[in-house]
């Protein structure tokens, strides 16, 4: 890629270059976030600002770097705002709200396992079988499964919001 001036707008295959990402991940990445807005010239062909580069640029770190989904940079988009991405994508600043994924990975694994409900901890294990039971006597079963998907999404609320704390006292002891 030729030399520009930093100033200088840039086509969707310049920026797919300098990010090392496919042009088609840049046009998906507009639908998703209206936060991107480039040029659009006769025939829509793209021109990239240098402020549209750098929030792409912070997108790309969220995503690939930090492990974000994308609805993840929807909220910090939302909560933090575009200057914050951006300031993330330059190294300057550092996402305050974890990734789902890394969450998960300092969680003990009890706990990841009841989340994932590959186990059910010994306190809520039945000492005996349970017995099959005909269809008319099996209306509590629905209620305790509906209960249960309740408790899953609480407790990945939960998760996420533990991760911010952890976050925030990393940073804080980061200082000392």
């Amino acid at each position: 890629m030729e030399d520009k001036a930093p100033e200088a707008f840039r086509t969707i295959s310049e920026v797919a270059e300098l990010l090392d990402v496919p042009q088609h991940v840049l046009r998906f990445w507009e639908t998703r976030f209206s936060q991107i807005r480039p040029m659009k010239r006769a025939g829509g062909r793209r021109y990239y600002r240098p402020e549209d580069v750098d929030l792409l640029r912070g997108i790309r770190a969220l995503l690939y770097g930090e492990g974000y989904t994308i609805k993840g940079v929807q909220k910090i988009l939302r909560e933090k705002g575009v200057k914050h991405v951006i300031a993330v994508g330059r190294g300057e600043a550092r996402p305050e709200i974890a990734p789902v994924g890394e969450a998960r990975a300092i969680l003990p694994k009890a706990a990841r396992d009841v989340i994932e409900r590959r186990e059910v901890p010994p306190q809520e294990q039945a000492e005996e079988p349970v017995k099959k039971q005909p269809v008319e006597e099996r209306s509590s079963i629905s209620v305790t499964a509906a209960a249960s998907a309740m408790e899953l999404e609480d407790l990945k609320l939960a998760l996420t919001d533990l991760e911010a704390a952890r976050r925030m006292l990393l940073r804080t002891l980061e200082g000392f």
